[in-house]
């Protein structure tokens, strides 16, 4: 039994992903766990589909048990959502081996970027150059190339101008700060790069699909069947979502806010929350993005930070590791994987999320969060989606899936 986690978003589902998992099983793996964002994603964005729908897909896809990465660390930057996400994979205490996508394809390569990157990350200069105006990936790496030289500097600075790099870095940084045994794999990424607009071999990037989506153009050939289905009954029946029809209540809140209560949010610091209240003016979510984007405030830092203004997400909450899993979907093998953990896990499992919140303060809190974005992403949906759907939900076990 070999035990393999996978840390993803599946927004939506596509050939790509098929690939990974695929490649996943040729490596040994018996068992696959996937920690997968809810209903919000880590570029600051409501998902196409619900987290339930998601991850029965997943399920179809080939994973045997999906586990929510909880609204606190799915809307975070990408150290904390790589924290987040680590930390619920290796707190089954039984998952052997993490697998991961990187354009980079060398697990030794990605180790030397995440050290050489973890050691500036921690350097007091860094908070200079932020203050000075600097983006975060600029400073690091002018500090490396300060520190390492040209050459060097180059190679870490090319492995970090890839989204999947960026993440792959950040997990194995987690590793090593959770002192984990688990053993890091990577996929060298096929064809497509992220957020490309192209197609090659029949994979595209999830941006590229999304866009298909909002032109209503085809991209059947590019998801499996069973995916291209759930979204077509999924918009058939009004519930698919879009952070646009949440523009309303943003605004509201914005307006709303004071700048102590702005400085709360996760990712609002240096005097970014003046920033925010002077788009409150604006009277549309475009319009507000823009007046507050800049070079060194990317758009999804931005989206991030108006979600979790809208949810109640604090940066105290941050401070909290995940204090539960909770159980999206499970197969008969993912129960494999439960069986197992209830002798080595260190935090609660479990499908119900009212179960879960009494099990510590922290775990209420957290379930609390959970529902309230959960009941504004129901908001988010085209047709208006029940409140309280995270308490309600039944979770039953998936089918195995056969192909492997």
């Amino acid at each position: 039994m070999k035990i393999t986690g996978i840390v993803c978003e599946y927004n939506p589902f596509h050939n790509g992903h098929l690939y990974h998992l695929k490649k996943t099983r040729e490596n040994g793996a018996t068992h696959i766990v996937a920690v997968m964002s809810g209903n919000y994603v880590q570029r600051g964005d409501t998902a196409v589909m619900d987290k339930f729908e998601r991850a029965k897909l997943a399920v179809k896809g080939g994973a045997d048990l999906v586990i929510e990465i909880p609204t606190v660390y799915a809307l975070s930057s990408a150290e904390f959502y790589a924290k987040g996400a680590i930390y619920i994979l290796d707190s089954l205490g039984c998952v052997d081996e993490i697998s991961f996508g990187s354009e980079a394809g060398s697990v030794s390569e990605l180790e030397k970027a995440a050290e050489i990157a973890d050691e500036c990350s921690g350097a007091p200069e860094l908070e200079e150059y932020l203050k000075s105006g600097m983006s975060y990936p600029n400073a690091i790496n002018t500090m490396i190339y300060s520190s390492y030289g040209k050459k060097l500097s180059n190679r870490i600075s090319d492995i970090l101008a890839s989204p999947n790099n960026v993440l792959a870095v950040e997990y194995l940084k987690a590793l090593r700060r959770l002192n984990s045994s688990i053993t890091p794999f990577t996929i060298q990424r096929k064809s497509a790069a992220h957020d490309s607009m192209t197609v090659l071999d029949g994979i595209s990037s999830a941006s590229f699909i999304r866009k298909c989506m909002n032109e209503k153009s085809d991209f059947s050939g590019l998801v499996p069947a069973y995916v291209n289905q759930a979204y077509i009954n999924a918009y058939s029946a009004g519930k698919t979502a879009d952070i646009s029809n949440l523009e309303r209540i943003i605004i509201y809140k914005l307006r709303t806010s004071s700048p102590e209560e702005l400085r709360e949010i996760p990712d609002v610091g240096q005097g970014l929350e003046y920033r925010i209240l002077a788009a409150a003016d604006k009277n549309n979510l475009d319009e507000i993005f823009m007046s507050i984007k800049t070079k060194r405030y990317t758009m999804a830092r931005i989206k991030r930070i108006l979600l979790n203004m809208l949810i109640g997400v604090k940066k105290s909450d941050l401070e909290t590791l995940p204090p539960y899993g909770r159980i999206l979907a499970v197969t008969e093998r993912g129960r494999d994987i439960l069986s197992k953990a209830k002798n080595t896990g260190k935090i609660p499992f479990a499908t119900s999320l009212s179960k879960l919140a009494q099990t510590s303060d922290d775990a209420e809190r957290f379930a609390k969060l959970e529902g309230t974005a959960s009941d504004i992403y129901a908001l988010s949906q085209t047709k208006i989606g029940k409140g309280q759907s995270d308490y309600k939900a039944r979770i039953g076990i998936e089918p195995d899936e056969q192909k492997y």
